[in-house]
């Protein structure tokens, strides 16, 4: 028998002992005496780098030897961590998987006593694809169980039936005592209801009924996440009357932000415990109380984590490819403002410069703030006046544009002569030069391609102009670092005399909610007017939307923080014809 599980059949009905529930049948209840143990178990959310495979697996065992000398007996890492997720076109590559096995193999070998769950790779053969996304019980430099994963989601950034077959159903396994559920990212998320088929509640009806679910993860963030996260566990461990051990990936990858907070939640669906946010951590929790060696309190959803998420998907894209410096053009708005600030808190002060580039558009304010924006956060600041650069370009294509009048040709020259300044920079000194063009400009078009959508990183780019200011507050909590001046002046491209970005815009408290409907909830022309919006308006924002589809084609990547960003996850033609 195993110890902390017990399992009668009489009468037909089930009798069974989880550890922290007894269910009770009124037919029948003998005397029972049970030995209850608890479980050690180590959540490591782990922020590794795609195909640093000796570096990912130095990482773990560093891991396990901190979970081991804390007396833990399980250990869990997410999903894929030993590859990092996701690899998507290096599947292919069989050189990739070549060193994904060799280092499985290692570690592997080096897990002894201390039993490990760990998410991998693994080949099959046969029809379909050739592999899976898989879970990995590791005990005495043995695989002791595998569990493939069953849902591939194929929706936003994900693209998984691309690469692995889906696994079928696996049983539960036993380890110090206990029957555990093992289960892999997506397949505790059909509460949604997008699968024909429902992972868990097949896996609580095979047989052994588990005292515990753990699921492995790399689950991206957006604002919103972590309630939409909390909603469903919660809801699944009602459900199965279960407690949840989840632990999720953290760091930034290309667009991608992972955000950790790994979860504890037992049966009733209470959290338990949590792991840090948007940083490397390590929680421990005994299987008989649930009670973790350090407490924190349940992540709300704020603005607070979407700056932490920026700042983090800022450092990993610098450091993972090698990058140590970032170049900004500072132009007195607030976008640039709050760019240069996140810039700063992530890589640090020293490691961010910033260049002004005055028009004879520019007023004295703009260069004035950006000045003292710099002054505030600490870091490098020069300017560079573009007034003779665009003289020389008005000189050159004079005879050419002769009796022709001035319109937005000769704005974006002045926003591609700064692009072009700024990549010199860039190149001469080795920074990477960042984007400061936030989302509802990017949906619209208000943004020059050559010019302001320069850059190796958009920092901003899946971020609403209203979250923009809603940012800086935050920025400016406890000491005024981005001058308040920027905050409250009407926003403006300043390419042309007194121009204000509402002359050829919606108000933003429109624009914002009109593109969230459109981009997020895929709403339609009807559905938005019947929310209140002007159907001209509605129609000539979408309008816009289509047609800048090619300069979003041609922009830099994107952090991605709502929950349908432009770029991977959305994939729209260049060229169509559909109108609503």
């Amino acid at each position: 028998m195993l110890p902390g599980f017990f399992l009668w059949r009489f009468a037909g009905e089930r009798l069974f002992y989880r550890g922290l529930a007894l269910n009770r049948y009124p037919r029948f209840f003998p005397l029972l005496f049970f030995v209850v143990t608890g479980v050690k178990i180590a959540l490591i959310q782990t922020n590794p780098i795609i195909g640093d495979f000796n570096g990912n697996l130095k990482k773990m065992r560093a891991c396990l030897d901190r979970a081991r000398s804390a007396g833990c007996a399980l250990v869990v890492f997410p999903e894929l961590s030993l590859c990092g997720y996701p690899p998507r076109d290096l599947l292919e590559r069989t050189s990739f998987l070549d060193a994904h096995d060799a280092a499985l193999d290692d570690l592997v070998r080096s897990v002894q006593e201390t039993g490990c769950v760990v998410g991998a790779l693994e080949r099959r053969e046969g029809d379909g694809k050739q592999l899976y996304n898989s879970a990995f019980f590791l005990h005495r430099g043995k695989i002791c169980c595998r569990v493939r994963k069953q849902l591939l989601p194929t929706y936003d950034v994900f693209d998984e039936c691309r690469y692995f077959e889906p696994g079928t159903p696996s049983p539960p396994f036993s380890f110090q005592g206990k029957i555990i559920g093992l289960s892999v990212c997506e397949d505790i998320w059909q509460e949604q209801e997008k699968y024909p088929v429902d992972p868990i509640a097949s896996l609580v009806a095979r047989g052994m009924v588990p005292d515990l679910l753990i699921n492995i993860s790399a689950s991206p963030y957006h604002h919103g996440k972590l309630a939409q996260r909390y909603n469903i566990f919660s809801s699944l461990c009602r459900r199965h009357q279960l407690p949840l051990f989840y632990v999720n990936q953290v760091g930034g990858q290309d667009e991608l932000i992972f955000d950790g907070h790994s979860l504890v939640l037992d049966e009733a669906g209470e959290v338990r415990a949590v792991g840090r946010g948007f940083v490397e951590d390590m929680i421990i929790v005994d299987t008989e109380n649930l009670q973790p060696q350090v407490f924190r309190p349940a992540p709300a959803d704020s603005v607070d984590q979407v700056l932490e998420a920026l700042s983090l998907g800022l450092r990993d894209y610098m450091k993972k490819i090698g990058f140590q410096r970032a170049l900004i053009g500072l132009s007195g708005g607030i976008d640039s403002a709050v760019t240069a600030a996140i810039a700063c808190r992530a890589l640090g002060p020293e490691n961010v410069f910033c260049l002004a580039m005055p028009s004879p558009y520019t007023s004295q304010m703009s260069i004035d703030d950006a000045q003292a924006l710099a002054d505030n956060l600490g870091c490098g600041f020069d300017q560079i006046s573009i007034v003779d650069v665009m003289q020389a370009f008005t000189d050159t294509l004079a005879p050419f544009f002769a009796g022709m009048a001035e319109d937005v040709t000769e704005q974006n020259l002045q926003a591609r002569i700064r692009g072009t300044l700024l990549m010199a920079f860039s190149n001469k000194k080795g920074y990477l030069l960042l984007s400061t063009g936030n989302k509802s400009e990017m949906a619209v078009g208000y943004c020059t391609l050559y010019g302001d959508m320069n850059g190796g990183l958009a920092v901003l780019a899946d971020v609403p102009k209203i979250m923009v200011y809603e940012l800086a507050e935050v920025i400016n909590r406890g000491r005024e670092v981005i001058p308040l001046r920027i905050i409250t002046r009407p926003p403006s491209a300043e390419l042309k005399p007194e121009q204000l970005d509402q002359d050829d815009l919606p108000p933003y408290e429109v624009l914002d909610p009109l593109l969230k409907g459109y981009l997020e909830e895929f709403l339609g022309v009807d559905e938005l007017v019947a929310r209140g919006f002007e159907r001209d308006v509605v129609c000539d924002v979408i309008r816009r939307v289509k047609q800048n589809e090619y300069k979003r084609r041609q922009a830099p990547i994107g952090l991605k923080v709502t929950s349908k960003a432009f770029g991977y996850g959305r994939r729209y033609p260049v060229a169509q014809g559909f109108s609503e």
